[in-house]
């Protein structure tokens, strides 16, 4: 398999597609002003002190100050024993006893602001790295808890060599659970030496002062999806190949070495036609070589998927139909779910197979595709139903949740009802309101379709409601109202 990367770089927006064999499979967008704090680690001067709300207002240079409550505050414990807070229920030491005004401060940020509300800070620091997060200031080693038990002790032990003595703690994540020595020894070498960088700021920064940011999009090409697959990472943008060369210079020299600058005049992104296909990636429908497509609805519990045969008519007979376009639509799928970044629970409705052969085929292409997603998934088999469940760890946002909003028509619904049907609600309507008012006459505003019908095939029954209800009813026709939308106005 054959990997490139593709940088299209923005002031406002950076998008990274990544290709296969010449095929788009994912898509990573990052958007400049929806940039979160969390993670940013800060060098801040204590503001305020508030010692009956056990906490401390922190300045980090920011529009408002931040917010830092005593049980975020790092405590090293005797070893053996466990957090002073678990003992008690009470926090071990008051936060006016352990800060003080005007004292220069290392936090890190665990939740943004929102509204009026500043940004929450820990003062215990932790780095994510690819494979690993680092605990500079702890010096356990532990795993994953979502890793099955039976691998964690072999995964800590030999962590536990890689580590070594130089200090800090370190947690495996999951997606390290098959990573080689030398992959991990990579990261811990990247993590120490991010920490290194980040002492030294402190000590020559006068507070506030931002020590440490999350990395970028930009940045995390290099070092979450970068593989020995890849052959090259092109950019388009002069200004950030020179930044992102420099960076992985210093971090990710085995990565920075596949970096080229894109110079052609086409948009780097027509190159594999990836316009397209993020346009197909926000479509409920995706058509298939042979005719046959999916149908793609994604709800807040789970994703469902069902295949259809569409217009292909198989060579020979229906069980070879089902089959080929069961075997092209597993390959479809495991695509979609990375571009798509589909996560938590999926079901998927293959056409029904008769032959038990065929199914396993199907089935162990599907798998054979999944095994290719750098997210972790699990899949199990046809079920009674002839339904095939599984999971896919959700990582970000999807596609769709990130670039599209639920129309303001029909509520994220899908549909809308029609305009008969709400003409026959507004007539109901003023029956209601006809019974509790006596106005002078009652005016309809409706979107132009409703007010159409009124004018035309619902006239009569328009006309029968005014006479039984000895009112007058105008209409009024307002092109900015939803099909669902109208007001009845008494006057």
């Amino acid at each position: 398999m054959q990997q490139d990367i593709l940088v299209n770089w923005s002031p406002q927006e950076t998008r990274v597609a990544i290709v296969e064999n010449g095929a788009v499979q994912e898509l990573h967008v990052e958007r400049t002003l929806e940039r979160g704090l969390v993670g940013n680690i800060y060098l801040g001067k204590v503001a305020r002190v508030l010692p009956g709300m056990q906490s401390a207002f922190i300045d980090m240079g920011l529009e408002r100050a931040a917010f830092l409550h005593v049980a975020d505050v790092w405590q090293r414990q005797p070893e053996g024993e466990p957090p002073a807070v678990a003992r008690s229920g009470q926090p071990p030491v008051p936060i006016e006893k352990q800060v003080f005004e005007g004292q220069a401060l290392m936090v890190q940020v665990i939740k943004d602001p929102i509204g009026t509300k500043g940004a929450r800070l820990s003062t215990q620091v932790s780095i994510a790295g690819r494979l690993l997060v680092f605990l500079p200031q702890d010096d356990h080693v532990g795993v994953s808890q979502k890793i099955p038990p039976e691998q964690r002790d072999a995964l800590r032990r030999r962590l536990n060599k890689l580590v070594g003595s130089d200090g800090g703690g370190f947690i495996l994540r999951t997606n390290g659970e098959d990573a080689s020595d030398e992959e991990l020894a990579e990261d811990i070498a990247y993590l120490r030496k991010t920490w290194t960088r980040i002492r030294e700021a402190a000590t020559r920064l006068p507070p506030p002062a931002l020590l440490h940011q999350d990395l970028n999009l930009l940045q995390r090409v290099l070092r979450d999806l970068v593989t020995d697959a890849t052959q090259t990472i092109r950019i388009d943008s002069r200004e950030q190949f020179a930044l992102l060369s420099e960076f992985g210079r210093e971090f990710m020299p085995a990565a920075a070495a596949k970096l080229q600058l894109y110079k052609g005049e086409r948009p780097i992104f027509d190159l594999y036609s990836v316009e397209e296909e993020v346009e197909r990636a926000l479509s409920r429908r995706v058509d298939l070589k042979s005719g046959g497509y999916l149908i793609v609805d994604q709800t807040e519990a789970l994703t469902t998927i069902d295949v259809n045969t569409g217009g292909y008519v198989g060579s020979r007979n229906f069980d070879e139909t089902i089959f080929k376009t069961n075997l092209e639509a597993a390959q479809a799928i495991a695509r979609q779910l990375r571009l798509r970044n589909l996560g938590g629970i999926i079901i998927v409705d293959f056409i029904d197979m008769q032959r038990e052969d065929h199914r396993d085929a199907v089935l162990g292409e599907f798998r054979k595709q999944l095994a290719r997603d750098r997210v972790k998934t699990m899949a199990g088999g046809f079920s009674q139903l002839g339904l095939v469940e599984m999971t896919r760890k959700r990582t970000r946002e999807s596609l769709a949740h990130m670039l599209c909003e639920p129309c303001p028509s029909c509520q994220g619904k899908g549909t809308v009802r029609t305009s008969r049907t709400v003409a026959y609600d507004i007539l109901r309507e003023i029956l209601r309101e006809a019974r509790q008012f006596n106005p002078r006459e009652y005016r309809v505003i409706a979107a132009p379709k409703v007010i159409e019908l009124f004018l035309d095939e619902e006239s009569q029954h328009l006309a029968g409601l005014s006479d039984f209800i000895g009112k007058p009813i105008s209409l009024q026709s307002e092109s900015a109202m939803g099909q669902e939308q109208y007001d009845i106005v008494l006057l």
